[in-house]
């Protein structure tokens, strides 16, 4: 287990998973590397990974060929689940992408293995249940701040909740994320100092 030391002790804390439970799982779990701007998960193809993101951020963008320009709707870094979700539960084509900001470093683990955990090891099945609880909790947060914040209190939030986000990527990764200009994130950023 000392290789996944990192994750074992992410998912002991997360979901009380006992180290006994970890080793029955530890062997599907594979490192992952990704360079930046390469793709853990595309639109129009399944998910097939549950990510753990050692090293790097990702953003989890759509295509809007509309306006012809990239839309951010998540950002994930170190010590958080990268996953496609809908994807991987249901095993059909993603809608976005899931792009590396940065070279990146996880732990993997293919879909039919967790679902092979999940049979047949309870600590596991709680682990997933709490992991679809915290993506539908990524999911609605994300929804409800869209709906009931203005710019400023989302970038104040995204200041608050990840700020390592706003040091390692560029401002318009940012705006897109806000739903904004770039030149309306500079005005924003200049007014809150």
């Amino acid at each position: 287990m000392n290789d996944k030391k990192e994750l074992f002790d992410f998912l002991n804390h997360f979901s009380n998973l006992s180290e006994v439970d970890f080793d029955k799982g530890n062997q599907y779990w594979y490192t992952r590397t990704i360079k930046k701007g390469e793709f853990f998960n595309m639109q129009n193809f399944v998910c097939s990974d549950l990510g753990f993101i050692r090293k790097g951020i990702f953003r989890i963008y759509y295509y809007d060929e509309k306006a012809m320009e990239d839309r951010n709707m998540f950002f994930f870094s170190e010590g958080k689940f990268i996953v496609s979700f809908a994807s991987f539960v249901y095993q059909y084509p993603c809608a976005y992408y899931v792009e590396a900001m940065e070279d990146a470093e996880l732990y993997a683990i293919k879909y039919k293995d967790l679902q092979n955990l999940y049979s047949v090891n309870n600590g596991w099945a709680n682990t997933g249940r709490l992991l679809a609880e915290l993506f539908f909790i990524y999911a609605q947060s994300r929804m409800e701040e869209l709906l009931f914040n203005n710019v400023e209190q989302r970038y104040t939030k995204l200041q608050k909740e990840q700020p390592e986000i706003l040091n390692r990527i560029a401002l318009f990764h940012i705006a897109s994320y806000l739903g904004i200009t770039s030149q309306s994130l500079s005005r924003i950023r200049k007014r809150l100092g």
